[in-house]
């Protein structure tokens, strides 16, 4: 559970956080700097602020301060599958992992389909977290890509786009309707990108690793196709199409021509198909790209997840689409599951992995193989996501809201699963040792989380 310190702030009116190096994208500032909360907003933000009495002082020297990561892709599984994560569960692990806003994918059970499910995770929000839940309603009833959704209802209940995710929407009709309908409402679709008959019985990527593996694997051209699928269609009706966990060298040259051409496209990327490839499965994290051969570790479980990792030229397209402007937000896809559902067979297995408390170290292993600045990803993780969502959050300024997360990006820690908030203990990262490590994360001036607690 995450300990939320209100008591504390009802004494000191104020925060002050001294000495840490702020970086806030939205106004290119990356200075060592003192920030005053009070109450609920950030009250001001200078090289140096006289500390009194009635202050609460977090000293943050050697730390970064950054806005409060937002994730605009995350499962809950509440409602109907409470036994992987709650909204409480999640929302705990969020705040571990810095994210002070996310949003739920709808493939709950029953799906958030109708008002009525988007008013219970509102309302569940609202009394037991202290993180800030977005739902995302479904662009078909019960995401079964036969029937468009009373959309313009869930919007009203306050969803901040559409999505089938975990299938996709794969009648191309459907997609031009559901463009068409969202587009009056100003909401994305965001779309699981994967043609069905080409990746069906797939547990892995379709490359040398699943041939010596033997694992029937899902070639790239399973995303690639339905990628421009959803681009002709964008062109055609004008709506917003928002590519989800895009995975493939294809994908991001066929977006990148897309923006090029003004379409009204927009993708994310996960924290693990920038960092990991397709020899996760073989066990093995540090690819280098050469051949590997069968370990005792091999046919990992916790390597499966969907869309697959792919190639090491594929993760080298998601980094080069990062630093060129073609994808426009990280979020973590986080997709917690029971120890069941990994410690099985890869054909029994179900895809997905716990993200949450883990984005930042991934993603801070970049800053020291590519040339990807700390700044660029803390733009991916705020500012970008907030202007998604239409927004008013993900900058560190004078009378915006106080979501702040602030971390030590030197900090060294092993990955123990077990230590997880979230009731997701599936990551192929176990046992590595990675750096990055969140210290506080605080949420409308209130820390939500510190110090592991």
């Amino acid at each position: 559970m995450v300990t939320i310190f209100k008591e504390n702030l009802i004494v000191a009116k104020k925060i002050l956080i001294q000495g840490g190096r702020v970086i806030n994208p939205k106004t290119n500032l990356d200075s060592t700097m003192d920030v005053l909360i009070s109450g609920s907003k950030i009250e001001s933000v200078a090289p140096k602020i006289q500390r009194t009495k009635d202050y609460t002082l977090i000293d943050a020297s050697n730390y970064l301060i950054s806005p409060g990561f937002i994730d605009i892709h995350c499962h809950l599984r509440e409602p109907g599958e409470e036994y992987k994560e709650t909204i409480i569960t999640g929302t705990a692990a969020a705040a571990a992992g810095g994210f002070t806003t996310i949003c739920a994918m709808p493939n709950t059970i029953p799906a958030m389909d109708n008002r009525s499910v988007i008013e219970f995770i509102n309302n569940k929000s609202k009394e037991e977290t202290s993180v800030d839940i977005y739902p995302i309603g479904a662009v078909t009833k019960g995401r079964k890509g036969e029937e468009l959704t009373e959309m313009a209802d869930m919007a009203k209940a306050g969803v901040i786009g559409f999505s089938d995710d975990g299938n996709p929407v794969f009648d191309p009709n459907i997609m031009r309707q559901a463009l068409a309908y969202s587009s009056s409402l100003n909401l994305p679709i965001i779309n699981h990108c994967e043609v069905p008959e080409l990746s069906k019985g797939a547990h892995m990527n379709e490359s040398w690793v699943s041939t010596l593996l033997g694992i029937k694997g899902m070639p790239n051209s399973a995303e690639d196709i339905m990628v421009a699928r959803d681009i002709s269609l964008s062109k055609l009706t004008g709506g917003h199409i928002h590519i989800a966990h895009v995975s493939t060298k294809g994908s991001i040259d066929l977006i990148r021509k897309a923006k090029d051409e003004g379409v009204n496209i927009t993708c994310e990327v996960t924290p693990h198909h920038l960092t990991l490839t397709d020899k996760s499965v073989l066990g093995i994290n540090n690819d280098t790209g050469n051949y590997s051969p069968i370990t005792t570790n091999s046919y990992n479980t916790m390597a499966k997840v969907n869309p697959p990792l792919r190639s090491f030229e594929d993760k080298n397209a998601m980094i080069e689409g990062i630093l060129d402007g073609t994808i426009d937000i990280i979020a973590t896809d986080h997709a917690p599951h029971s120890q069941v559902e990994k410690m099985c067979t890869m054909n029994e297995a179900a895809f997905g992995i716990s993200v949450l408390e883990t984005a930042l170290p991934s993603l801070i292993s970049l800053t020291e193989t590519t040339k990807i600045p700390i700044p660029l990803l803390i733009e991916k993780l705020t500012i970008a996501p907030a202007k998604f969502l239409n927004l008013d959050i993900g900058s560190i300024e004078p009378e915006k809201v106080a979501d702040l997360t602030i971390f030590d990006p030197t900090e060294e820690w092993e990955i123990q699963p077990n230590n997880f908030l979230s009731k997701g203990k599936n990551t192929p990262l176990e046992g590595d040792i990675l750096k990055g490590k969140i210290k506080t994360t605080i949420k409308k001036g209130v820390p939500i989380y510190t110090n592991g607690k």
